[in-house]
């Protein structure tokens, strides 16, 4: 299980899936003609210190990057469930920085603050790329099973 390729792809997903919860993504700042700086940064594991409330969907999502991850490791007999799970991952992926523009667009509204974007938001990125490296290595591997069940 782990001499295969797509099983460090895959720890190094959920090892920065983990890193992905407790790290600011977004930095939310009072623009300049306000009278007081105020700037809050935007950590899915800390949902409650927020200007906005409700991150809770971030969280979820930020968390069940790694968890997909890991359950697909211990998948490596099921490599054809393994490959549609890693696709549902990279959709998890995109689904993030989905979420993640709508907790921006609230905290604009509400709060009128103008946002930067910090480089920890990159790891989703990260994680979609080596999620699809290993469902390459994944098919890679079945299409080599197939060839082997063929000949004997």
């Amino acid at each position: 299980m782990i001499q295969r390729i797509q099983t460090i792809y895959l720890l190094l997903v959920v090892a920065l899936g983990i890193t992905l919860c407790f790290v600011p993504v977004v930095q939310l700042v009072t623009p300049e003609e306000a009278a007081e700086l105020y700037i809050w940064n935007l950590v899915a594991a800390q949902f409650s210190t927020a200007p906005i409330k409700g991150l809770f969907g971030l969280l979820v999502a930020t968390a069940l990057i790694p968890a997909l991850a890991l359950i697909d490791i211990f998948l490596f007999k099921k490599r054809l469930l393994q490959a549609r799970l890693n696709i549902f991952t990279v959709m998890m992926c995109l689904g993030y920085y989905g979420v993640l523009a709508i907790y921006i667009w609230q905290a604009k509204l509400a709060l009128g603050v103008d946002w930067h974007i910090l480089p920890w938001a990159s790891i989703p990125l990260v994680c979609m790329v080596l999620t699809l490296m290993a469902t390459r290595r994944i098919l890679k591997d079945e299409a080599l099973v197939r060839a082997a069940d063929r000949i004997r």
